[in-house]
């Protein structure tokens, strides 16, 4: 089963199931196995709950109660698992990465986990994120640092960190992630996997929406089908058959429809500049993307990054501050100062200092982005741009110096405003130099997806984004497929295999 399991996305995998050719107790022997011989090296999942999985898949409970089965979703019997970050699952831990929240177990699912349930998914654990989901790269001090498995020297990017690993790694086709910032976008590009972010508000969020609504949920992949039927599913499609006329997946056969027109922009955002690898990825995307008939423009923004990403920060400080120090609220527990690490708890304190003051002007810098660029998209169909402005880094390369450090710890007794804002500026240009290119598209709320279509001369792969209109997400899923019938990745897999393979 472990080599048939790799060769099938989760659609394959719910066919087979479907057929009888093979059951949902044998998947989720076949995920955990591969979970069990990959995680030790990769460090993806945080969370275990395969006694659960297998009940649910067997048809049967520990209790003798009624039947606690899988359903007959389009994805029943498909092993998957959650990111474990503001998306509550009744009866699993949910720490957020972070010492304070470690014992915290929520009552109730989230909204969006009975729609995963509703659709078959099988969840067997959670996967690990940077605390509070702050950092572009995973290495919370709670867990340690998750490892990309086409390099274990390498990031494979935050916060869905551990979800594009675990996938990356075969242990599951597709799996649950979320994204403020470039969540889903960034560890896609580092993992060789697809990564959709949908619109604003396509998805329900559990709880009030942070500063700017930027978060939204979906999931990275191996296929582009299986991101569509899932969106389909989560997003108010699950009473339609799927690959209906209407649907997300439906729009993957009208894939050779008229050619787009596409804003090629090589600005690297809230970055300096964009590494030759990266340019490279564009370029090759770019003249793929015109191979198959499409009209590529260069443009250039014309915005003044530097001006956004000060609202982007402040709007993120201003989320800190509510998840460190309004903790109580869900744990019960005051937060203290050693439950966090330091840069988490150094950015509560620069929202709490400063954030609020500068939201309403934050926010009408977000207003006018999202004007602008949708403006340019009324005369575009597609732009296509960086997802990173690097190849993945190496683990612990963005973590805080001993000084760096200090200094945080200084900052935080003291609280001097121009410390802080000194400090804030050092600490995300060092981010920001890697991971820019995506926080434009969470402010303006417009659908982005990064698509694994380069692999740089050292095999680490580089992903390329693609925006477009908000709603627009079925055009952004026929042009993945298009670029994934020319391009296929689905079977390039890293070397790290695990050894029941």
């Amino acid at each position: 089963m472990q080599s048939d399991y790799l060769s099938h996305d989760a659609i394959g995998l719910a066919e087979l199931v479907k057929k009888r050719e093979v059951s949902a107790r044998e998947l989720i022997d076949a995920a955990i196995a591969r979970a069990e011989a990959a995680n030790p090296a990769i460090n993806a999942i945080v969370l275990k709950d395969y006694d659960a999985a297998r009940r649910r898949a067997s048809r049967e409970r520990a209790d003798g109660g009624s039947p606690d089965h899988l359903g007959a979703g389009p994805l029943a019997g498909v092993p998957y698992l959650i990111k474990d970050l503001f998306t509550p699952v009744a009866g699993l831990r949910m720490s957020l990465g972070s010492r304070h929240y470690r014992h915290f177990v929520p009552a109730e699912d989230a909204p969006l986990i009975a729609r995963t349930r509703a659709a078959g998914l099988n969840i067997f654990g959670k996967t690990n994120t940077p605390e509070i989901g702050l950092m572009p790269y995973t290495e919370p001090e709670l867990f340690g640092p998750c490892r990309n498995p086409w390099s274990l020297d390498h990031t494979p990017g935050g916060s869905s960190g551990g979800a594009a690993a675990a996938v990356a790694a075969g242990i599951v086709p597709l799996a649950h992630a979320s994204d403020g910032g470039g969540s889903i976008r960034i560890p896609a590009s580092c993992c060789g996997l697809f990564g959709l972010k949908p619109s604003r508000g396509r998805q329900p969020l559990a709880g009030e929406p942070a500063p700017g609504d930027m978060g939204v949920e979906h999931a990275v992949s191996r296929s582009v089908r299986d991101s569509a039927l899932l969106l389909d599913l989560t997003s108010g499609h699950a009473d339609q058959p799927p690959g209906s006329p209407g649907t997300f997946l439906g729009a993957l056969a009208e894939s050779h429809g008229k050619p787009l027109h596409i804003a090629y922009v090589t600005d690297p955002m809230f970055a300096h500049t964009l590494s030759a690898d990266a340019r490279a990825a564009l370029d090759d995307a770019a003249q793929l993307a015109q191979s198959l008939g499409h009209r590529i423009e260069p443009v250039s923004l014309g915005i003044d990054f530097g001006t956004v990403r000060s609202a982007f920060l402040a709007m993120y400080s201003v989320s800190a501050e509510a998840v460190v120090f309004d903790a109580d609220r869900i744990t019960g527990r005051k937060p203290a100062r050693d439950e966090f690490e330091v840069s988490t708890w150094t950015m509560a304190h620069i929202g709490r200092k400063f954030g609020e003051r500068l939201l309403p002007a934050a926010l009408e810098e977000q207003r006018k982005l999202t004007a602008k660029l949708t403006d340019l998209l009324n005369r575009f169909d597609v732009l296509l741009c960086a997802t990173l402005a690097a190849a993945p880094i190496k683990i612990g390369e963005m973590k805080p110096t001993a000084f760096e450090t200090m200094q945080m710890r200084v900052v935080t007794t003291l609280r001097i405003e121009a410390l802080m804002k000194r400090l804030l500026a050092e600490a995300s240009d060092k981010a920001f130099a890697w991971a820019g290119c995506t926080e434009v598209f969470n402010m303006t709320g417009q659908p982005a997806m990064s698509v694994p279509l380069y692999w740089n001369g050292r095999g680490l792969p580089i992903g390329v984004q693609f925006a477009t209109r908000n709603g627009g997400e079925a055009t952004l899923f026929r042009l993945a497929a298009q670029l994934e019938a020319a391009r296929p990745w689905f079977n390039r897999r890293p070397p790290l295999m695990p050894a029941s393979e």
